[in-house]
């Protein structure tokens, strides 16, 4: 039987270096030795100071990375030798610049967009599959949008469904909340179906690791109760 809260992994999220420098201080603080990576609103230099604060710090293992247009795949085999990262997730506009991350294509994993558009260029079979944004699916679904169609043909191929990212979702505004104000914000997650969760769930919020701690119990708990009743 799946155990989902051994999937989730705290997330290292953030746009300043008082972001990062902050969650980095936490996770050695509560000793965290496998997080989840962030680094979309990193620059270069910036991502640099947070490899060399990894490498010193509790983490030992990183699986899943959430990377940016401008890493190069030395970034890449940078943070799959030391801390053994499997899964990359790029954007759609990312096989555009595919070229760029030669060598590593099977490990990388395409988060789609919210727009209703899905551009010839995308191919998820030249991947490794999909890391659905579990917010953003259920923003699709509630509009039937090309993103979820394009997910949904493909759902026989289990193997593309292999990693997650997870955060709050507004019925309202049908839209993802990357800051979760209340568990509540999570409630969604029992109206999605199982073949689109991973082995691997980043959490994505600019919560505090503290706060992050929680949610991980809350959704583990959460997840095992609707998947295996």
């Amino acid at each position: 039987m799946v155990d989902y809260s051994k999937r989730l992994y705290v997330g290292l999220t953030g746009k300043t270096d008082d972001d990062w420098k902050t969650k980095i201080k936490d996770i050695n603080k509560y000793k965290l030795t496998e997080i989840s990576l962030f680094l979309t609103r990193f620059n270069y230099e910036q991502r640099q100071n947070i490899y060399s604060t990894l490498l010193k710090s509790s983490v030992k293992k990183i699986p899943l990375v959430h990377i940016r247009h401008d890493m190069i795949k030395e970034e890449l085999s940078f943070l799959e030798e030391n801390f053994k990262s499997k899964y990359f997730t790029i954007h759609e506009d990312g096989f555009k610049i595919l070229n760029r991350w030669r060598g590593h294509y099977k490990k990388l994993y395409l988060e789609m967009d919210t727009d209703n558009y899905v551009g010839e260029h995308v191919e998820v079979s030249r991947i490794g599959g999909f890391c659905v944004d579990l917010s953003h699916f259920k923003c699709q679904e509630r509009v039937w949008s090309e993103e979820y169609e394009y997910m949904l043909k493909r759902k026989r191929f289990h193997k593309y469904f292999a990693c997650n990212h997870i955060n709050g979702y507004s019925y309202d505004k049908n839209r993802d909340l990357h800051t979760v104000n209340s568990l509540g914000d999570f409630n969604y997650l029992k109206t999605l179906p199982e073949f689109i969760f991973g082995g691997v769930i980043g959490i994505e919020t600019e919560n505090p690791i503290p706060q992050q701690l929680k949610f991980k119990d809350y959704l583990g708990n959460l997840l095992n109760k609707i998947f295996h009743k």
